[in-house]
């Protein structure tokens, strides 16, 4: 059933998120990805204040964006607004553009509103379309010279000869207003987003301090494998955090020689990854096996895996370094079970954001298969995504007790937690079987 046509349209003037091509001036403060994710939760505010003001005033919310495409803005931003891609060309002609299709399509008052303003509110919109009752324009400065919203109840003319980002655009489009005899309602300045400065003396600031993301790898004897994956792990957006739980090995001194902020732990896995939770800074936090390798680019993977709407967690593809084909129909089947039942394990790279975490409780003091309890809960609640690119896991199991034992033992412990088995049960088999007697 077609949506009734209505008369006033709020168009969201905004972009797509990508790491080095967002929110740039932030970069050198926040680094790539912590710019792109300041700038999501930016225009996820915006987006979700526009919707419910509409729900309260008759008005139509247009996603006007650049970057990306229709599909990824609805996978971000849900299927609500309606999505228009910007024109080509500066500021100020796809402003422009933007306002004349509007009215074009029927429109008698359109506001723009910009997603660089954390305090816009309801009370804003509902004051900038009561004052196009009256007035010709409304424009709503921001701190910086320039404006964050712009209202019309007719195409005007007033983006020409402009130098955009320049502190002289509020009081230009003003000029421009005032030789045309435009009726115009100022609103209260707010403050954009825009550099560090703005950043610095914004009251939300805490929100965005600290890295973007936290690596923690829970390690026991692993001396031959720590320094592999803490190399891959290193990235500028990140901190690394290993929760030994008390190697007699050289672990803790080859972690501490590779960079990484060691912490002492009680054995279990499950223990030493929630402790290495509750001392991160990151925003996002991934758990990342001693033996397991990361991608080049897993960083950008991770943003990307966890923009979709409603996308709770994700981890990577799996692989093994090893080349024999039998672990080639391993991988596939792991992929496979990732895929369809959104069903991870801990060697993929599990991630989501750290208030995630915290909210489902972090892993279950279990003594097995704390990965797939933990996953189990997330499932609950959101989608659990598969990144483009795999991690490389050490195939060290698979070739101490073979590939065939191995794979029983995984699908036993997996049907077992599907199943809702006690994890204390699942242990005993496990240490008590002599198939099992290895363990991984």
């Amino acid at each position: 059933m077609p949506r009734p046509f209505l008369q006033d349209r709020l168009i969201v003037f905004g972009r797509y998120p990508e790491p080095g091509k967002t929110k740039t001036r932030l970069i050198p403060l926040l680094g790539m990805t912590g710019a792109a994710h300041f700038h999501q939760r930016l225009m996820e505010k915006a987006v979700k204040t526009s919707l419910e003001f509409a729900q309260k005033w008759p008005a139509q919310v247009d996603i006007s964006f650049a970057g990306g495409s229709k599909k990824k803005m609805k996978k971000w931003l849900g299927p609500g607004p309606r999505y228009t891609p910007q024109v080509e060309g500066n500021l100020g002609d796809r402003m422009s553009r933007a306002l004349v299709m509007a009215f074009q399509q029927g429109c008698k008052r359109v506001v723009l509103v910009g997603t660089d303003v954390p305090n816009f509110s309801q009370r804003h919109l509902t004051e900038a379309f009561h004052a196009l009752a009256q007035k010709e324009i409304v424009i709503g400065p921001s701190t910086d010279g320039g404006y964050w919203l712009l209202g019309m109840k007719r195409p005007l003319d007033v983006f020409r000869k402009i130098e955009w980002g320049s502190s002289e655009v509020l009081q230009k489009t003003l000029s421009l207003a005032k030789s045309y005899s435009l009726s115009v309602h100022l609103m209260d300045p707010l403050r954009d987003m825009d550099t560090p400065q703005d950043l610095a003396e914004w009251e939300g600031k805490r929100f965005f301090s600290g890295p973007y993301l936290s690596v923690i790898i829970p390690t026991l004897n692993e001396e031959k494998n720590v320094h592999m994956a803490i190399q891959s792990a290193r990235n500028a957006e990140a901190e690394i955090i290993v929760v030994d739980g008390g190697s007699t090995d050289q672990t803790r001194k080859k972690a501490k020689d590779s960079g990484a902020k060691v912490i002492a732990a009680g054995r279990g896995r499950a223990r030493q990854q929630n402790l290495g939770a509750k001392a991160a800074n990151g925003k996002v936090l991934l758990f990342l096996h001693a033996d397991t390798q990361l991608p080049s680019q897993y960083m950008s993977l991770i943003f990307e895996t966890l923009l979709p709407k409603k996308t709770i967690a994700g981890a990577f593809k799996f692989k093994l370094d090893h080349e024999d084909m039998r672990m080639r129909l391993v991988e596939f089947n792991t992929n496979l079970r990732a895929r369809l039942l959104q069903l991870t394990y801990g060697d993929q790279g599990i991630f989501m954001e750290r208030d995630v975490f915290h909210m489902v409780r972090g892993f279950p003091e279990s003594p097995i298969a704390e990965d797939l309890l933990l996953v189990r809960r997330l499932r609950s609640i959101g989608s659990v995504r598969i990144a483009r690119d795999n991690v490389i896991t050490s195939a060290r199991r698979w070739k101490e007790l073979g590939i065939l034992h191995t794979t029983i033992i995984n699908q036993i412990i997996l049907v077992g937690i599907l199943f809702r088995f006690s994890p204390q049960r699942l242990a005993m088999l496990y240490n008590q079987s002599p198939m099992f007697n290895h363990g991984p």
